[in-house]
């Protein structure tokens, strides 16, 4: 048989590559300026202290290292695992939850592993928002919530977080109209950045409002554990009605010092569950099956563990807060996440009080803005760095005049 052969003529020199437009609905990354300035100070020989990322830096508990060691010489673990997750690994979720929250959960239909929460949170506008449904998102608020709405043709609609109102949002100001177009609501408590924790109340507040009006709950609880002062995070399951529009994402990141293993779970109304479990099946092939039982061994055997890293995170806590404080900063004293956010002085923005910070104390911190315009007149600082680090982090900034 001949082939017909074709002359397409001459090549261009490049392919002229068109991104697709979604990409332009995103914010300028501050992020990245910000990391450009950080590059440039090290590069003078500054030794930079990094406040900025929430990333622990207390270890991987050894148990679960070990946990991972095991598994990992196991043969039928490097196969594809299963898309939902391994069924000991939802049943010790269930159990996790159930002891945690006393919320009971079906290990079967209200349980889905995930390649930790960030991308359960991405995936999952996928798999509820249509064009132009609306999504109530907290301002400032986490970046991956707004992506995931414009990405898929969602219509953000912020939800600012005032300190005057504790850094929660105003249900009663949400305007008619966008309640009736709402598809989605994001929460997010504990809070990142603002640090900021709520009680059942307004949760029941939550539930009620997003019942009434038909719209999803969606609540990333990523930092639940992260508590101090004997509070104990809620979990929005556990309202009354709940189960019947809530879904909740958890990850092992900042629960076990877990970052990098990228191993997390979304729990709840079993609708939601499934809706999220269609796009994953399409868009990736599960938690590796060794990660899975390491987190197995964690959600088992790692209350201990929670209670003496939340007691080295309190009294960093402590010493950044009395710091923030004798330098002429305002704010709250957290009693949960490893982040305290305050306010810079007057006369600076966000970006300009997080720029001379570093250029002049080497100290890399976070500024508000990054997360969303209710941010600005904010920065946020990430206790995620050693006693004597914190010290000189003390020394330096006490040396500025603010």
């Amino acid at each position: 048989m001949l082939f017909k052969v074709h002359s397409f003529g001459a090549l261009p020199d490049s392919v002229q590559i068109k991104p697709a437009t979604r990409l332009s609905l995103l914010p300028p990354y501050l992020f990245a300026e910000l990391d450009r300035l950080k590059r440039e100070v090290i590069k003078t020989g500054v030794d930079v202290i990094s406040l900025g990322i929430g990333d622990p830096d207390l270890p991987t508990p050894q148990f679960i290292i070990d946990s991972l060691k095991t598994a990992a010489e196991k043969p039928p673990n490097h196969r594809y695992p299963d898309y939902e997750g391994l069924e000991r690994f939802r049943q010790s979720a269930c159990a996790w939850y159930l002891r945690r929250f006393g919320v009971k959960l079906d290990p079967v239909r209200e349980v889905f592993a995930l390649i930790g929460s960030k991308e359960g949170i991405a995936n999952f506008a996928t798999a509820v928002v249509d064009p132009g449904d609306v999504v109530l998102i907290s301002d400032p608020g986490y970046p991956v919530y707004f992506s995931g709405c414009v990405f898929n043709g969602g219509e953000p609609y912020s939800m600012p977080l005032r300190r005057e109102n504790g850094f929660t949002p105003d249900f009663g100001s949400i305007p008619a109209e966008v309640a009736r177009r709402a598809k989605v609501m994001w929460l997010n408590y504990p809070n990142n950045p603002t640090a900021a924790t709520v009680d059942r109340s307004f949760f029941e507040a939550a539930v009620a409002w997003c019942l009434k009006h038909n719209v999803i709950l969606a609540h990333d609880v990523a930092y639940s554990e992260i508590a101090y002062d004997g509070y104990r995070a809620p979990s929005v399951l556990a309202v009354p009605g709940g189960m019947d529009c809530a879904i909740e994402f958890h990850s092992l990141s900042k629960t076990y010092s877990m970052t990098g293993w990228r191993v997390g779970f979304a729990v709840g109304n079993a609708e939601l569950i499934k809706a999220l479990s269609l796009v994953k099946t399409n868009m990736d092939s599960g938690v590796f099956q060794a990660v899975q039982e390491a987190a197995i061994t964690a959600m088992d055997q790692g209350d201990e563990v929670i209670r003496e890293y939340c007691a080295i995170y309190q009294r960093r806590r402590d010493l950044m807060v009395e710091l923030l404080r004798d330098i002429g900063l305002s704010c709250e004293t957290p009693r949960a996440t490893f982040y305290v956010w305050a306010q810079v002085p007057k006369g600076y923005t966000s970006v300009s009080f997080t720029e001379r910070v570093l250029k002049e104390a080497g100290v890399a911190i976070t500024p508000g803005s990054g997360f969303g315009k209710g941010g600005e007149g904010f920065v946020r600082f990430s206790l995620t760095v050693g006693h004597e680090r914190l010290n000189e982090v003390a020394n330096r900034l006490k040396a500025m005049r603010f």
